[in-house]
């Protein structure tokens, strides 16, 4: 029984954790694209607007609007 409830757990615990952790590997390809990017200008500030978002939301542990803010961006740098 008490196995049963750590592996339930477990399963619960961990997708959220993984979730979690590829906020800042989107944070990073953002970066990494942001110096060659051909974007206007507005369109440049939007794009580091939802990066800020991004990263805000997930200091804030709202890692599923992080991931949404960051891959419109991503979107938006076509990566």
């Amino acid at each position: 029984m008490l196995r049963s409830i750590s592996l339930a757990l477990l399963l619960t615990i961990a997708p959220a954790s993984a979730f979690a952790n590829s906020c800042p590997t989107q944070m990073a390809a953002i970066d990494a694209a942001l110096p060659t990017a051909s974007l206007s200008e507005a369109d440049m500030t939007k794009v580091k607007e939802l990066r800020k978002q991004g990263e805000d939301l997930h200091n804030a542990g709202d890692h599923a609007g992080s991931l949404a803010a960051l891959g419109e961006a991503k979107k938006m740098l076509g990566i």
